[in-house]
């Protein structure tokens, strides 16, 4: 049985990710164990990693360096040993070079680029709240259940402009935004699939059985 990770770093709402992962993973019949938690010791064994996030890009990158060896813990699994990895909205973001939302903040800087205020016009309200079409651009595993588009839920009011090369789906809401990218063992997204319904389970299913190359 496979561990998943799931990040408790007091950002997101972790009970609903919890069984929309759970969910996920039985729907593609891989026997896998769903723990919250901030511990480093069980981040550095686990089999998969999830990372979520609500709130803002400064207070959420704080919460994360304020639980004790749990970035190097992530370094080491994800960036070192290849564990499957899935950011969520501004799990997503931290993995920027650099955050703009009340200040410049570093990131984690795992896909690089910045994190920086979504562009909007007169018409466009923000946050970016609600269903949106989420359009792949380039075939990946894990998003294969939403191409070539489908509409997921979002809510946020800032977005990753990662390098080009990492783009992996686009949505509009004003400007035309990067709402998924990944490299290597590294996806994330700036949607919510475990508010997502049918397609955020099938994404997540997705995630759950993803075996990077």
């Amino acid at each position: 049985m496979q561990t998943i990770a799931l990040i408790d770093y007091g950002a997101g709402n972790l009970r609903s990710v919890e069984r929309a992962l759970e969910a996920g993973a039985r729907a593609a019949a891989t026997a896998s164990r769903v723990v919250m938690t901030d511990d480093p010791d069980i981040i550095r064994k686990a089999d998969r990693v999830v990372l979520p996030g609500q709130g803002a890009f400064n207070d959420c990158m704080s919460g994360l360096e304020a639980r004790t060896g749990v970035i190097a813990a992530l370094e080491e699994n994800v960036r070192q040993s290849g564990a499957p990895f899935l950011g969520i909205c501004v799990g997503f973001q931290l993995l920027a070079d650099k955050g703009l939302e009340h200040g410049e903040r570093k990131g984690l800087g795992w896909l690089g680029g910045v994190c920086r205020k979504i562009e909007t016009g007169p018409a466009e309200r923000v946050p970016h709240m609600g269903w949106n079409e989420a359009i792949v651009t380039r075939a990946h595993p894990v998003l294969a259940p939403l191409a070539p588009q489908r509409h997921v839920y979002f809510c946020h009011s800032f977005v990753l402009a990662p390098p080009e090369s990492t783009v992996l789906a686009q949505s509009a809401h004003g400007e035309r935004f990067c709402c998924a990218a990944g490299e290597g063992n590294i996806v994330g997204v700036q949607f919510h699939p475990e508010k997502s319904q049918d397609a955020g389970l099938a994404l997540l299913s997705a995630f759950a059985d993803w075996k990077p190359q």
